[in-house]
């Protein structure tokens, strides 16, 4: 389909005068559409977020807004810029707004000026704001506490907060945290009202201003998706709305009688004065559900409250005995209000209180504050003969609900009677699927899924598409933006959802009706194909891409699920646009040109219109449409690909990224390049350190805490004439003060070999003793100076494996254009197999490459930021500190072999540690590893060592050596060894032998696989000792341990479940072997760890 749009008389290119090219970029997640709103334009029914009403009505009641926002969070976006604009407030003035940093002591500024001398009487009566998130209410918690204290005589004060807070150990790293504000509401004597939704965010940011004149208010609502969400709210109050209705009803609280009542009789009748003036229902508890429920959950929280108000709903039309009471009005907790609230036929209450963390759900001590309040409320109200039982279903604040969770959590509440059970644990609920449930929507709603790197052009595509929609006035639309700044630079997934009814689905998309993914490379972490649902469409941006390279581009796994669901896929093609190759612009509306193409139908000229109306420049747009034809198109999914199996099962991948920002990253400027200079720069740096502010450092181009030891030892175990070597090193500590624990590992910052770096620096034309200087990584107004030679021999990465990346940026540099496009060929999707075979088959390395292509010639500063920095190796220790006090040993193997043209290639690591001679220096970290002993020397240990494995294993043995020769009882030790032969191979077998002889070792399985016609590897002698490794392991409970290459894995698994089913027949006992090994696996007596020697091109 060839789409025409008409062009304006006499325009001829797309920088006409008829209009330049507009980008619809965002400000802040915080705003709507990310668009700053003028002040006067709120009111009626418009698109808005939670956060952006909330700030409306606190900038138009203060007379200060003082706020506690981290960068990202932008909780004072909106407010910000109406008071630099000096926009006048209902007082008649532009709102004070003060941005002050979260830390100790925060809030007292807020207070000082409340209580200061200098304060304008007159003002006493307006209310004072802060807006903050629930991560700075510990540091507000001394200043706040201090007012409750002095509020009689206090101007109002409300602190509206957002709840989120960062979690850096959480699976998302910003998490929604109420507990904290229920916490502090009681213990400083806060009042705490909560918003359900964005539809209610500004009647409840006016109610809790009114009651911040009863008493000091916090008004709490969901701070991650819900107050971000762009979404249509019908009954928005303008700022004179708000004054008149704020006015109206202070006055009917302040009639006769009034101020005599206590604080729960004046917040009940507020809120009934409340719904008076505005025609509302709130209620301080509120109800959803079966008219005579069994059992009802207490839920407080936005997410929360809405999502079990839906899940009960549909439950109750299929007769289901629940229901849900959610809280509003927290504190004061008016405890008659909520007895009558809950029907008099429940037997059950459920509370879902949120607690810190894990460790607070599983600690039975720790109760949820809702629950406690509940628990009381029920216990005192006389209302029952027999109190309906009280169970606390706790979850941390790192928990993310959906709708099958709390289908899960409903099903428990119907099964679920009195039994004596206090709490229950919130997480188990997210096992399994919830029936396959979703939430009744309408038969109109389309919901779309963007996917896209930060940095990408189309990445306001989704933007401008969400508010092209937004202009139908039949349309209710949503939009949620998600970022994860830690994966490929950083990644956004918006979602859009479109409906003629009203939009309430505080979750992410599930089953999405269209797919944007804007980066390819992003299916290398997310599974992008879970949130589409089966027989929707995937729209992918493939530069490039053709019917034949498709094959080799998506992974295995994603073509058997595109295909398993039939899934349509369209494909963009921007390299196929002369629009776009001439005008960088010109990608993202290609994007939004197909987008409506693939989902418009009978609305697509209308959309394109409304299109160019964002956009501008008709031309441009004329232009793209014309380019459709050649860079979008369908690819028919074969029906193949839904049986192809690929050799190895790779790890499933999240469905989601990890919320960890709510903006993107802001790269900055780049580095200033580094450049080089003769060697007596370096030597002014040295000998004038104040003037150059040195810094001398051991490593400076080392993060992490280094040592440098000495080699003491360094001898080869297996023969000169043998294929391997396997050598013992150990290394002198000195002075140095290095320590380490059993079952750790050594990090060794190893060199390049000093001949090939000659051999390059010769090629390259360097000098060896020039400097180069870089910004440190640790702090950019610091230079770190670096001869050539160092920085090849310590640094730069430059004989290891280049990724594909390198090829595309080395074209840059490339003169010859046809070994540019040779090497972009390399980089493409359609080199994917020459790559392959580069980095496989010939192992070609950043010099290889360098010197392959002459015309690409970097300088030296420019190669130090594309070829990858030298990363340390990790080896586990083969000792025991212990006993050798002073060193630190390692067993190693040097990785070799030859490449296709017969050179002899080596891992760059374990080359450098063969060759050290006695008292060399070398540069060593210490890193941990779950390679640890039971905490009881009674217990036995099960050791199984491959080769190298063996290494934490001589640790082992020499430290329970250490102890019986302390006179400590321990358990019994069993090693199972394997190597090829045991004439080249029998690694430490000498001291093996002393220790069975000793009394350690009290079973030595030696299998030497090629001694013998027929092979016999470890789990064949393990299962030959089946009687000893079940006295050992099951009945004296020891601890297993696996160490070296993971091929044996699941036969040493089977033959440990074997044992366990062993033993369990002769006990006259049922069990799941499996399900055992999992639970072995959670007490750590089933450990399992690959060598810390790597692979060919790191070792």
């Amino acid at each position: 389909m060839h789409l025409q749009t008409p062009s304006p008389p006499g325009s001829t290119a797309p920088d006409n005068q008829d209009g330049k090219f507009k980008q619809l970029t965002g400000c802040s997640s915080n705003l709507p559409f990310g668009q700053q709103v003028p002040l006067s334009s709120i009111g009626g029914p418009m698109y808005l977020t939670a956060q952006t009403l909330i700030q409306q009505a606190s900038y138009a009641l203060s007379d200060k807004i003082f706020t506690y926002s981290p960068e990202s969070f932008d909780l004072d976006a909106a407010v910000k810029n109406w008071y630099s604009d000096r926009l006048p407030n209902v007082h008649g003035y532009a709102t004070h707004v003060s941005s002050m940093q979260t830390r100790t002591g925060a809030a007292s500024i807020a207070l000082g000026y409340i209580f200061s001398k200098d304060f304008d009487l007159k003002k006493r009566h307006i209310p004072q704001s802060i807006l903050a998130s629930s991560s700075s209410l510990h540091h507000l918690h001394a200043a706040l506490d201090q007012l409750s204290l002095l509020y009689s005589i206090a101007s109002p004060l409300v602190a509206h907060i957002a709840a989120v807070d960062y979690a850096p150990d959480s699976p998302n790293s910003l998490v929604t945290d109420y507990s904290s504000a229920l916490s502090l509401s009681e213990e400083i004597g806060f009042g705490l009202v909560s918003s359900f939704s964005t539809y209610e965010a500004q009647h409840m940011a006016l109610f809790s201003t009114l009651l911040a004149n009863i008493l000091p208010t916090i008004h709490i609502y969901g701070g991650i998706t819900v107050g971000r969400e762009t979404t249509r709210v019908v009954d928005v109050m303008d700022q004179d709305s708000l004054h008149a209705t704020y006015q109206a009803i202070l006055t009917e609280m302040s009639g006769p009688g009034r101020r005599h009542l206590n604080v729960e009789a004046r917040v009940d009748h507020l809120l009934r004065a409340f719904n008076g003036e505005l025609g509302t229902a709130y209620r301080p508890f509120e109800y959803e559900g079966h008219n005579q429920p069994d059992s009802i959950l207490v839920a407080l929280g936005t997410v929360e409250s809405t999502l079990a108000s839906q899940v009960a709903s549909t439950f109750t039309r299929s007769g289901a005995k629940v229901g849900v009471l959610s809280v509003r009005l927290y504190r004061p907790f008016l405890e008659d209000e909520f007895i009558q609230a809950i029907p008099k036929s429940v037997e059950n209450v459920f509370v879902l209180g949120q607690v810190h963390d894990q460790h607070a759900v599983s600690d039975n001590s720790i109760n949820s504050s809702l629950y406690s309040d509940v628990l009381a409320a029920l216990t005192f109200s006389g209302r029952w003969a027999t109190s309906p039982s009280v169970t606390d279903i706790k979850y941390p604040r790192s928990v993310v609900w959906t709708p099958a969770a709390f289908v899960n959590m409903f099903h428990y509440l119907q099964k679920k009677t009195a039994s004596g059970v206090r709490a229950v644990d919130g997480v188990k609920f997210f096992e399994g699927q919830g029936d396959g449930f979703q939430v009744p929507s309408s038969s109109t709603l389309r919901q779309y899924t963007f996917w896209d790197v930060t940095d990408s052009r189309s990445v306001n595509a989704a933007t401008t598409i969400a508010n092209l929609l937004s202009t139908e006035l039949t349309n209710n639309v949503t939009v949620n933006s998600e970022h994860d700044n830690l994966v490929q630079g950083g990644v956004l997934r918006t979602d859009i959802r479109s409906s003629r009814q009203t939009v309430e689905m505080p979750y992410s998309i599930e089953k999405a009706d269209v797919v944007f993914l804007g980066e390819e490379k992003l299916l290398s972490n997310v599974n992008v194909l879970a949130s589409i649902r089966e027989g929707g469409t995937l729209l992918a941006r493939l530069p490039g891409a053709t019917d034949e390279s498709l094959e080799k581009t998506f992974p295995i796994s994603f073509k058997r699920e595109l295909a398993e669901k039939r899934i349509q896929l369209f494909v963009i093609d921007p390299r196929a646009s002369a629009s776009v190759e001439k005008y960088y612009d010109a990608e993202v509306l290609l994007t939004e040109v197909a987008f409506l193409k693939l989902t418009s139908n009978k609305f697509l000229v209308s959309r394109l219109e409304k299109l160019l109306s964002i956009h501008g420049n008709p031309v441009l747009l004329q232009n793209i449409l014309s380019d459709l034809e050649k860079a979008f198109w369908q690819f028919e999914v074969p029906d193949t690909w839904a049986t192809t199996e690929s050799e190895v099962d790779a790890p499933p991948l999240p469905a989601k990224i990890s919320l960890n920002s709510f903006s993107h990253f802001e790269k900055g400027e780049m580095d200033p390049p580094s450049c080089l200079q003769p060697r007596d720069a370096a030597a002014k740096r040295l000998i004038f350190k104040e003037a150059y502010s040195t810094k001398p450092a051991l490593r400076p181009d080392l993060s992490v805490k280094t040592w440098t030891v000495h080699v003491k030892e360094n001898r080869r175990l297996t023969p000169l004439a043998y294929d391997r070597n396997i050598f013992h090193i150990e290394f002198d500590l000195g002075d140095s003060g290095l320590t380490y624990d059993i079952g750790e590992a050594l990090g060794v910052h190893g060199e390049n070999d000093e001949q090939e770096v000659n051999q390059f620096i010769d090629f390259y034309g360097l000098r060896p003793d020039d400097v180069v200087e870089v910004p440190s990584r640790e702090d950019s107004d610091f230079l770190e100076s670096r001869t050539v030679y160092q920085a090849l021999m310590q640094n730069i990465d430059i004989f290891g494996r280049p990724p594909k990346r390198f090829y595309e940026t080395l074209a840059e540099f490339a003169e010859d254009e046809n070994e540019k496009k040779e090497l972009l060929s390399v980089g493409s999707p359609e080199g994917a197999a020459e790559f392959k075979r580069r980095a496989e088959v010939d192992t070609i390395t950043y010099a290889d490459v360098l010197l392959e292509f002459p015309s690409a010639h970097p300088t030296f500063h420019d190669i130090a930021k594309i070829v990858s920095p030298m990363k340390r190796r990790e080896y586990s220790i083969a000792s025991c500190q212990k006993v050798t006090p002073n060193s630190v040993a390692l067993l190693v193997v040097v990785v070799g072999w030859v490449d296709p043209k017969g050179r002899d290639r080596f891992g760059q690591c374990t080359r450098y540690l063969s060759k050290l001679p006695n008292s060399a220096a070398v540069t060593v970290s210490v890193k941990p590893s779950v390679m640890k002993l039971p905490t009881k020397p009674t217990q036995p240990l099960i050791m199984a060592g491959l080769g190298t494995g063996l290494a934490p294993f001589r640790a082992f043995v020499q430290h329970r050596a250490w102890q019986k020769h302390q006179g400590v009882e321990i358990g019994s030790v069993l090693l199972y060894m394997g190597s090829r032969h045991q004439r080249e191979e029998y690694l430490y077998g000498e001291e093996w032998e002393a220790y069975q002889d000793a009394g350690v070792i009290t079973f030595l399985g030696r299998a030497f696989s090629r001694d013998q016609p027929q092979k016999v590897y470890i789990q064949d002698r393990m299962r030959q000792s089946l009687d000893e490794v079940i006295q050992a392991y099951i009945r004296e409970q020891g601890a297993f341990y696996l160490c070296g290459p993971t091929w044996p894995v699941p036969d040493v698994t089977e033959v440990l479940q074997e044992a366990i089913a062993t033993e369990a027949r002769a006990q006259g006992k049922k069990v799941d072997p499996k399900k055992e090994i999992e639970k072995l696996k959670e007490e750590l007596r089933y450990v399992l760890e690959g060598t810390f020697q790597l692979t060919s091109d790191a070792a």
